[in-house]
């Protein structure tokens, strides 16, 4: 048996960001908790979602202790705030980071018994679903406004904890590429080299199946037609991208991911690494390492990358096709090739022991190992 959950509502394209008010009235909420990070509202981006709250006379909170990498003590700070506030639902605006602190706080309010942050780490045994979230995205990569996973890092042990809960998933999603728009390039690289990733691991991972298979494909073709307009800040490739990452999060979120997530979570946590960089720099290698356990699928990939004549290749050339679309790629719009300059050799260890702990990795086409996994940081340095 399998099983797809996804978000009650969704609304997309310009403009789409008007639906909030409309969805707050609608199911008679009376007041918001605005997760935002510090960022997002310095620069006015989060004021384009309160002036539409304003407009329509909605009461709001904002919460802004978010970091990047959101830890422990930033979730317990937004369930004090939270419960401060009188709110009854949350809006979430922003990428991974501001949505993570978001369903964290909104899972522990409703299920006060997991108050302890680290319980939620895994598949947690929650009876409630969180608090309701309105999930505004900023950036297109994460898909956390379609996904039942959030990351928090543990500070303490230097760690990322994936959290996997159905009852976390945002009930409304708005994906307005006007709200990207501001992204500078280097980001929008990032999370758009996330979100292609996301698209690439679920496609192959053990757990995928027809119905992800169709949302995974069609999201790889949506990329990488996109990324490279979008890092230029063209309105096609914004939309494209606004889409394209939406598309993968309904697929990875329900089938889970491998171990490129693995390795890039302990590079966040350790030395803050932006997730969308490591996934991009691990990305092409670990697809050349996964590549004997993936069947024809890359061929597949590397149609949906445009590259032509994959009908007419052979294994081994459609492989490398399709692992060389992916760097090209991430060439063109300006990841870095290698780690050398973010891992030190000394915690290779450490980073692959954490990549094998880690909740992505037993999803991998390919069953691996703490030396293999060591074997590829090296590589990349």
């Amino acid at each position: 048996m399998n099983r797809f959950v996804l978000n009650e509502t969704s609304y997309h394209g310009k403009g789409a960001i008007a639906a909030v008010a409309d969805e707050a009235k609608g199911r008679g909420f009376k007041k918001a908790f605005v997760c935002s990070d510090p960022d997002l509202i310095k620069f006015n981006v989060t004021k384009k979602v309160t002036d539409v709250l304003d407009g329509a006379g909605l009461k709001y909170d904002i919460y802004s202790d978010i970091k990047p990498n959101p830890t422990i003590e930033n979730v317990q700070h937004g369930v004090e705030e939270f419960k401060k506030s009188g709110a009854d639902y949350i809006i979430a605006i922003g990428g991974g980071s501001s949505m993570d602190t978001a369903k964290a706080v909104g899972i522990i309010i409703n299920n006060p018994e997991f108050a302890d942050v680290r319980s939620l780490e895994g598949v947690a045994p929650t009876k409630k679903p969180c608090v309701p979230i309105i999930a505004v995205p900023t950036t297109a990569g994460t898909a956390a406004e379609v996904t039942i996973n959030y990351v928090i890092t543990d500070v303490e042990k230097d760690r990322k904890m994936v959290c996997v809960d159905p009852h976390d998933i945002p009930i409304v999603a708005v994906v307005d590429p006007d709200m990207m728009s501001t992204m500078p390039a280097s980001l929008t690289a990032a999370t758009g080299m996330d979100a292609l990733t996301h698209a690439i691991e679920g496609y192959i991972t053990k757990g995928a199946w027809e119905l992800s298979d169709m949302f995974h494909l069609k999201a790889i073709e949506i990329i990488a037609r996109s990324l490279r307009g979008a890092v230029k800040n063209e309105a096609e490739g914004r939309e494209g991208m606004a889409l394209g990452q939406y598309v993968a999060g309904m697929g990875f979120s329900n089938v889970g991911l491998g171990i490129v997530h693995s390795m890039a979570h302990p590079l966040g946590a350790l030395y803050d690494t932006p997730h969308g960089i490591a996934n991009a720099i691990i990305l092409p290698t670990v697809m050349e390492y996964n590549a004997p356990a993936t069947g024809e699928k890359y061929r597949d990939i590397a149609k949906a990358m445009g590259v032509e004549g994959t009908e007419k290749m052979s294994q081994e050339e459609y492989r490398k096709a399709a692992i060389n679309a992916v760097k090209q790629l991430s060439k063109d719009v300006g990841i870095p090739d290698n780690l050398k300059d973010i891992v030190k050799p000394e915690d290779v260890p450490f980073l692959a022991q954490s990549a094998f702990d880690d909740a992505c990795r037993p999803g991998n086409p390919r069953d691996t190992s703490v030396e293999e996994l060591a074997e590829l940081y090296k590589k990349l340095l």
